[in-house]
């Protein structure tokens, strides 16, 4: 039988996909390299070009010492900043998005439907509508420019794609699981913590790494809501400046932005694979 690998369609899919490779890595490989170059060999040649001498000091300077809005700390406390926000956001709305999503899915009740699709439709509506609504209800929970306020906002947002997914995933467990829990006497939280809990690694390792790397890299409600020592990572690198004068140190710049982008990565390498199935085993079905 003919050897179909070098068959002409699979070598057009292997070209189309390559050139969309390099069109998503030559930025990151762009970045990457500028980071370990100094501001002077940047200046002298162009913002590409390999390292003639290697600047790791590049990252040390951006993580303690360089100056973010004339605060000289470089963007380590924004990173906390962010890991606060980040880490009980996507906690908090992966558990109430697995809970709504059992509810819907398999705890029938009039109504539940639209409740359903009411969640659901923050998906679909454009960020820059949210602004006003969510200016409001933090103004008058005091909770303006704290780090509390985007825990709630990323909370409230995430469970329109945690309930999504979550639903999705429980739709296909077997309703005469529910039943015999029931018939046993098991109420609505004892079925979800001993029947469905068990069953969700899958699905909730999808929506954390979802709403991990969602929240991380989200830039409008940070710098909208926050200033100054508040503000997370992302909001933090706009106002990446020189302490005396106003001059580019691209170097240090790319470095923090390989920094700031160094736990999303982490979370894609380590559990990319992991996403994958678990979209498989039932979030898209």
């Amino acid at each position: 039988m003919r050897d179909r690998t070098f068959a002409p369609s699979r070598m057009l899919i292997y070209l189309v996909v390559s050139l969309i490779a390099a069109a998503w890595l030559v930025p990151l490989i762009v970045v990457v390299l500028n980071s370990l170059r100094s501001n002077e060999e940047i200046a002298q040649t162009s913002m590409i070009g390999w390292p003639q001498h290697w600047a790791f000091g590049n990252y040390l300077t951006a993580w303690s010492d360089f100056c973010v809005a004339q605060t000289c700390a470089g963007i380590r406390p924004y990173m906390l900043n962010s890991a606060l926000v980040t880490i009980p956001a996507t906690i908090f709305s992966t558990l109430l998005g697995a809970v709504a999503g059992y509810a819907v899915s398999l705890w029938r009740f009039r109504g539940d439907q639209w409740i359903y699709g009411i969640v659901t439709l923050g998906i679909f509506l454009p960020q820059q509508m949210r602004l006003l609504p969510w200016t409001f209800v933090l103004r008058d929970s005091g909770l303006m420019n704290t780090l509390t306020g985007l825990v709630l906002i990323h909370t409230i947002q995430g469970l329109s794609f945690t309930v999504l997914f979550c639903r999705n995933y429980y739709v296909a467990i077997p309703q005469e699981l529910i039943r015999a829990a029931r018939i046993d006497g098991a109420g609505f939280f004892r079925i979800f913590w001993r029947i469905i809990l068990p069953l969700s690694p899958p699905i909730l390792v999808v929506t954390v790494i979802w709403q991990f790397t969602h929240i991380w890299n989200e830039f409008l409600y940070g710098v909208t809501f926050t200033t100054g020592q508040q503000q997370p990572v992302t909001a933090a690198l706009i106002a990446l400046s020189a302490a005396v004068a106003d001059i580019p140190h691209h170097g240090v710049q790319s470095a923090a932005v390989m920094i700031a982008a160094l736990p999303t990565l982490l979370i894609y390498l380590i559990g990319g694979k992991y996403f994958v199935r678990g979209l498989t085993a039932g979030a898209v079905k």
